[in-house]
């Protein structure tokens, strides 16, 4: 599988959150430090246990200038159920193209019974204020990952 390289730019995007607003990856350079992090599908246990992990740590990823932002397959008023059903503090971006997915090697294809269908590899990638990937994590494992990515945010303004 082709995986992202840390030190390059990270690949732009432009996908719709919750509320429907567009949100650019461009529009935090400069300013903030981005986590990037792709899971499987709304109200999936594991992806709830990862995005109630981020919301719990809101306030100390805000402390260290970063942003955090969920992304996988499903569509915004998918997402919205399940923010407001567990409160979360993540903004949620819908792929439901996979055009963002792709760019960021999260993508498979898993066939079953002669259908294709498509899954995502659980990644977070960490994106400094001036756009370069900083660290790119592939198949991570929800619980204590948030406490790790915020581990590495801050040793990046060390």
């Amino acid at each position: 599988m082709h995986m992202l390289e840390a030190g390059g730019p990270a690949p732009d995007f432009e996908l719709p959150d919750a509320a429907m607003d567009m949100v650019r990856l461009s529009d935090f350079k400069g300013d903030k430090t981005v986590v990037l992090y792709f899971y499987h599908r709304d109200d999936d246990p594991g992806c709830t246990r990862e995005a109630i992990e981020f919301s719990d740590l809101a306030d100390r990823f805000a402390k260290s200038n970063a942003v955090v932002l969920g992304v996988s397959l499903d569509d915004p008023l998918c997402h919205e159920v399940f923010r407001d059903k567990h409160g979360l503090m993540v903004r949620l971006l819908s792929d439901s193209e996979t055009e963002v997915s792709r760019r960021y090697h999260t993508l498979r294809e898993m066939e079953r019974n002669g259908v294709v269908k498509f899954g995502t590899v659980r990644s977070t990638f960490i994106v400094d204020r001036n756009g370069t990937l900083r660290h790119a994590l592939y198949n991570v494992t929800p619980r204590g990952h948030a406490a790790d990515v915020l581990k590495l945010i801050q040793q990046l303004d060390a």
